[in-house]
């Protein structure tokens, strides 16, 4: 059965609202997504919202009540509201027809498993949410086995990071950790830490990569700390032929990662 809201004062609102902010959705451990498309992607995935929310002057769709039927079996609860509402609730002026609640996943690296993969993603310090987003993206176009996230990086359930990583928040594995929790799990096992660095690198075309291979990246303006770079295995350089003395964070991260995986496949 669906439930009907038509109020802004609603209490069912005002928790689901309060999902946008990253101290609400800690204490909650849910976090929101919104759209048919990301919503299909996670049900693709066994992800199916807790809470389905759907705005009256929708478009039927065959995908959307395959999501409502599996939403209902589950257990969960179907709201349908106005679009004005779902705009509150979702924080878009023009939102789309429907949005979903999921609990965050787990999100400790002992709950990765290294070898399913040949390559890793890895940000330090990450802060765009947009930058998480595209990094997300780019290890399900290679065929990563997720994201690492190091040290104080922007939270992956933000709505602007979920939006941005158009589905690959639900395909794609993420793991939480400082840099002295990560080194010591990487070193207990198979795996090679790579990054882009300037310090006694050599050129990323070509050089001897091995699987499982973990990509660093660091924080958009600052990089990487020395001392991270100096534990990398190995340290690669790619050429800047123009004005530009960097790359944007998540396009290196993919620039390597293709090269990484060439380098693995050839």
């Amino acid at each position: 059965m669906r439930r009907e809201i038509t109020g802004f004062s609603n209490p069912t609102v005002k928790y689901l609202r309060s999902l946008r902010d990253k101290k609400h959705r800690k204490a909650a451990s849910k976090f929101l997504a919104e759209g048919l498309r990301l919503l299909t992607d996670a049900r693709e995935c066994g992800h199916i919202p807790e809470v389905l929310v759907m705005a009256k002057a929708r478009d039927p769709h065959v995908l959307l009540d395959d999501l409502e039927r599996d939403v209902a079996a589950a257990g969960g609860e179907v709201i349908e509201t106005t679009p004005d509402i779902l705009a509150k609730i979702t924080g878009k002026s023009n939102p789309q027809a429907v949005a979903g609640v999921f609990a965050e996943f787990d999100t400790s690296l002992e709950s990765l498993d290294r070898n399913v993969a040949p390559i890793w993603l890895v940000a330090q310090d990450l802060r765009d949410p947009g930058n998480l987003g595209t990094m997300l993206r780019t290890c399900d176009a290679v065929g990563a086995g997720g994201l690492i996230l190091i040290d104080d990086c922007t939270d992956p359930f933000s709505v602007e990071a979920v939006r941005a990583s158009m589905g690959a928040i639900f395909t794609q594995r993420i793991a939480r950790a400082r840099w002295d929790e990560f080194l010591p799990w990487l070193r207990g096992g198979s795996g090679q830490l790579v990054a882009a660095s300037l310090r006694d690198a050599v050129p990323y075309r070509g050089a001897p990569y091995a699987a499982p291979c973990f990509i660093l990246v660091g924080n958009e303006s600052q990089g990487l700390p020395e001392s991270y770079e100096t534990a990398c295995d190995l340290r690669v350089t790619m050429p800047m032929r123009g004005r530009a003395d960097s790359l944007n964070a998540a396009v290196a991260g993919a620039v390597l990662a293709y090269e990484v995986l060439a380098g693995l496949e050839s």
